[in-house]
């Protein structure tokens, strides 16, 4: 249950993403930065370690949804989908996601959508496990939103996504006070269909936002549903970029 919004820019992008949970969850841990096989990477946590996104030093970020269109399930010991995340930071690459994505327990865990955002080359892959195959689907480098819902995953996808299109027709589209404003929605009304959802059970339970420029990625982090204290965040992050290793020669070598 989550909504993941991609904004591209020059040299760039902003994503954000409202996590929805039910409301019994333990509360996750803030943004910290650490280590992601030779990066590293900024995260909110679980208590038990696992993430749903995160941004690493080159300025690639990933998002993981849960595939509830899929019915299908773990039948005994399913290795958490919050380690997808985790792993997958270390890559600076589509290759290089892949080849991390292989080496997982993916017969061990739930369904799942990974999105991945790699910058340096404008490139977007959607990485769909069924319990039968991990697809990548690739995405043009342009505005984009991945939702899903485990009351009504087709319901959600249809309102959340008029709403994102209705959206994108603002002039003040793609700028980071449209993307917050778009992720405490309540269009239509407020409820389990809504961008900022809730539920009797259930409810957005985090805001995440990702910025990446030229030469740093910021994560700002609301721990609370987006609708409440909208006006500040509680967390900030930021970590630099380093240039290329061809700009960080010394001229004459």
């Amino acid at each position: 249950m989550c909504t993941v919004t991609f904004i591209a820019r020059k040299n760039g992008y902003a994503l954000g993403m409202n996590r929805d949970e039910k409301r019994t969850r333990a509360i996750a841990r803030p943004p910290a930065l650490e280590p992601a096989g030779e990066r590293h990477a900024l995260f909110p946590s679980e208590p038990s370690g696992g993430t749903w996104i995160g941004v690493n030093d080159t300025g690639a970020g990933f998002a993981l949804i849960n595939w509830y269109s899929i019915s299908a399930r773990v039948a005994r010991q399913p290795v958490s989908r919050g380690e997808v995340v985790k792993v997958a930071l270390a890559a600076d690459s589509v290759g290089q996601a892949d080849e991390i994505l292989a080496a997982l327990p993916l017969d061990r865990m739930n369904p799942f959508r990974l999105i991945g955002f790699f910058p340096a080359g404008e490139e977007i892959v959607e990485w769909r496990w069924n319990l039968k195959k991990l697809k990548p689907l690739r995405h043009r480098w342009e505005a984009g939103t991945w939702i899903s819902s485990g009351h009504d995953e087709p319901g959600a996808q249809e309102s959340r996504g008029k709403n994102f299109a209705i959206a994108r027709r603002q002039s003040s589209a793609g700028r980071l006070a449209w993307l917050r404003r778009l992720h405490r929605s309540h269009r239509p009304a407020c409820g389990p269909y809504s961008i900022c959802m809730h539920r009797e059970d259930a409810v957005t339970v985090s805001y995440t936002e990702v910025v990446v420029s030229l030469r740093r990625a910021v994560m700002r982090y609301h721990p609370e549903t987006p609708c409440q204290n909208s006006t500040g965040f509680f967390h900030s992050f930021s970590l630099p970029i380093p240039p290329p290793a061809a700009q960080r020669a010394s001229p004459g070598r």
